[in-house]
């Protein structure tokens, strides 16, 4: 036997963390990381762990963690949490919902692994350089989000500005940098509160004083940026608000697996028959139809036409519907568009129509047909929609005079670029016409309306949504929501009508914000702090002593 004593009486024994820190860490950073980041999100109201969601995995990483630990840790997270999130996903399908969910998940991970490069080098520099490092962070978070836009044909469901759909006061600096800017503020709010507590609970100092941390303040002070914005833009609102029109918004609530049904077409067109007179009675100027709300075309459809020109002449409103339209009918050069369409109560449907431009894969076309055919047999279309190039606006009379209304059709407002282009062809206000029975009765409707808010504030257009179910109703240029179409119990999933008095703030009125007019500049900007941020935490040196 050793010698040697069991136990020494004057060694301070190991603390938890250090006897269950290995497994421990990690457990506690999936849980708060899935469970911050799902509730973050609508349908769940709690805006606010958006500024914190992050929080738990960049004060693990100033520890150093293992690479492999970490990854794994928050790619699992990630995964789990847009599984979570895209749940709905499953009533289109399961197995694109089992690969987009981790997918996602992934690519939003990325942002991960340069949060654990980043954070331990911060330690002990100088006040400067971690500030740059922090807003380099930020601004690869920006661009992960930005190229959700085009990857995979484009699918930039939830940007983390989407979890403030219902705080508008930080919304309002997307009139300058789009909703990119918003999630900027919202990561830098991120790593301000880990640098925090970690000043607080691991660093040595000497004073309650030398514990403030530069790089909460510089969080706080963006904070203050946001709000001074939206001061400025909501101050003396009501001094220029006007009366635009009165529209009313028709939800059919047509089952998914009944509208291309030809046994259930007649029913469908009783049922828009019905709601649009119910609508007429509330003597609307416009009444709007949801997505593709008619069985068969509205252009080319003799029925049709005439179904929609007496309901227009009867309601004594021009009707704003979403059809679909086909172009050279009978020729080899026939094309089917999912459309937007007028008819005015004296003249009945106008010639002229929008056409979707940013089309579902494997939804509305197939790519790469010629490769993926076989893919066709899986889709319930007679063929690939063709792909609308025209953003101009469709002109609707009103008391006041014609206005522009901008149509985006189905997923469209995800789009920040194909708003932008609708007010730069003169849109008055934007018309966002979708389906949203694809996805059941769940968070779907709601995440897709926050993209609707965003659009809003980004352009200083209202934002009229019509869905054959989900969420309809009116958003006006600040993102405040004014209208919602629900029932007594405030659900939004119901068939019926309701119709509000549309305003807008004539300050904007034919003038566009420096978003519309730049574009995703702050995405160029955010590249360049991202880079800057890297070169000058890998450049620097060592560690530096840190100034107070």
């Amino acid at each position: 036997m050793s010698d040697a004593p069991l136990f020494d009486p004057w060694e301070t024994p190991p603390t938890f963390w250090q006897i269950h820190g290995a497994w421990l860490a990690p457990v506690s950073v999936f849980i708060l990381t899935v469970a911050l980041t799902v509730t973050s999100f609508p349908p769940f109201g709690a805006a606010e762990f958006g500024y914190a969601f992050a929080a738990p995995a960049i004060l693990w990483a100033y520890s150093r963690p293992r690479f492999k630990v970490y990854a794994w840790t928050l790619f699992g997270a990630q995964a789990l949490s847009w599984t979570f999130l895209l749940c709905w996903l499953r009533h289109v399908t399961w197995v694109g919902w089992l690969m987009l969910g981790p997918f996602v998940g992934a690519w939003v991970g990325i942002w991960y692994l340069a949060v654990w490069w980043t954070m331990p080098r911060m330690i002990g520099r100088a006040v400067p350089v971690r500030l740059v490092a922090q807003l380099g962070l930020a601004g690869l978070w920006v661009v992960i989000e930005w190229s959700r836009t085009w990857v995979l044909g484009g699918f930039p469901w939830l940007p983390l500005a989407a979890s403030q759909w219902q705080r508008t006061a930080v919304l309002q600096i997307a009139e300058f940098t789009g909703a990119y800017g918003v999630s900027f503020v919202l990561i830098v709010m991120n790593v301000g509160f880990a640098a925090y507590a970690h000043r607080l609970f691991r660093e040595q100092v000497a004073s309650i004083l030398r514990k403030r941390s530069q790089e909460f303040l510089l969080a706080l002070f963006l904070m203050l940026v946001c709000l001074t914005v939206m001061m400025r833009e909501t101050a003396n609102r009501a001094a220029f608000t006007q009366p635009l029109g009165r529209v009313a918004f028709v939800q059919p609530d047509i089952p998914q697996e009944e509208k291309w049904d030809p046994a259930k077409a007649d029913g469908i067109v009783r049922t828009l028959q019905s709601l649009t007179i119910d609508a007429g009675a509330s003597q609307p100027d416009v009444i709007l139809w949801p997505e593709a709300a008619l069985p068969y075309p509205a252009n080319t459809d003799a029925a049709m036409r005439s179904f929609i020109d007496s309901l227009a002449s009867s309601t004594r409103a021009s009707l704003l519907i979403g059809a679909i339209a086909v172009a050279e009918p009978g020729t080899p050069a026939e094309k089917w568009f999912n459309a937007a369409f007028v008819a005015a109560p004296d003249s009945g449907l106008q010639g002229g129509f929008y056409a979707k431009r940013h089309l579902v894969p494997f939804g509305e076309f197939v790519p790469l047909r010629p490769l993926l055919g076989w893919i066709g047999k899986f889709v319930p279309l007679p063929g690939d929609f063709a792909r609308g190039t025209d953003a101009a606006p469709l002109l609707v009379s009103l008391p006041r005079g014609a206005a522009a209304f901008g149509p985006l059709i189905c997923y469209e407002d995800l789009f920040p670029r194909l708003a932008r282009e609708s007010v730069l062809a003169g849109s008055d206000a934007l018309v966002v016409l979708t389906n949203d029975a694809w996805y059941g009765e769940e968070g779907a409707a709601t995440q897709h309306a926050a993209h609707s808010v965003l659009r809003a504030v980004e352009t200083r257009r209202s934002v009229l949504r019509c869905g054959n179910d989900g969420w309809t109703g009116w958003i006006d240029e600040y993102g405040g929501i004014r209208t919602t179409l629900a029932d007594s119990n405030g659900s939004v999933y119901l068939r019926g009508t309701t119709t509000a008095n549309i305003t807008r703030d004539v300050r904007w009125a034919g003038v566009q914000t420096f978003y519309v007019e730049h574009g995703d500049w702050f995405v160029l900007a955010s590249a360049l702090l991202a880079v800057f941020g890297w070169a000058l935490l890998a450049n620097s040196g060592g560690p530096a002593a840190s100034r107070p």
